[in-house]
């Protein structure tokens, strides 16, 4: 499903086993994973209850730069983020937003084989914490 730019999977898993393949995903690639933001248990502190959604923040800078140098906007958009969460049917869904989306926000040409590159590792990162053959 692309929502914006989203693309996003349906988990075999619930939201706590799917973020721990996430991350194990990603740090087998050797990527950094630079924060996590549980925004369920910040709703719990305040007295609002929010199902799991939590952000895994990471990148790589040899490649993000890349995008940077071409346009510093896209910095808002980096480093890459992926969002898991469970809904109201107890569904776990995890999204990012499309590299080549990011590019087009911010009118970066020329970054072809980065975009890609972007793309192709975050696909198969998906795939992997999700056990998903494709994207919904």
């Amino acid at each position: 499903m692309s929502m914006n730019g989203l693309t996003i999977y349906s988990s075999r898993f619930d939201a706590a086993t799917t973020i721990d393949r996430l991350v194990s995903a990603i740090e087998k690639r050797g990527i950094g994973v630079i924060a996590r933001f549980d925004h369920a248990a910040a709703a719990e502190k305040v007295g609002l209850a929010l199902p799991p959604t939590e952000l895994i923040v990471f990148g790589n800078p040899k490649v993000g730069t890349a995008l940077m140098q071409a346009q510093q906007t896209a910095g808002i958009d980096l480093p890459l983020k992926t969002l898991v969460w469970t809904d109201t049917n107890a569904r776990t869904w995890l999204g990012y937003n499309n590299p080549a989306w990011i590019a087009a926000r911010h009118g970066i040409t020329g970054a072809d084989n980065t975009v890609q590159a972007m793309a192709s590792a975050l696909a198969a990162i998906a795939k992997e914490a999700t056990d998903a053959a494709h994207s919904e």
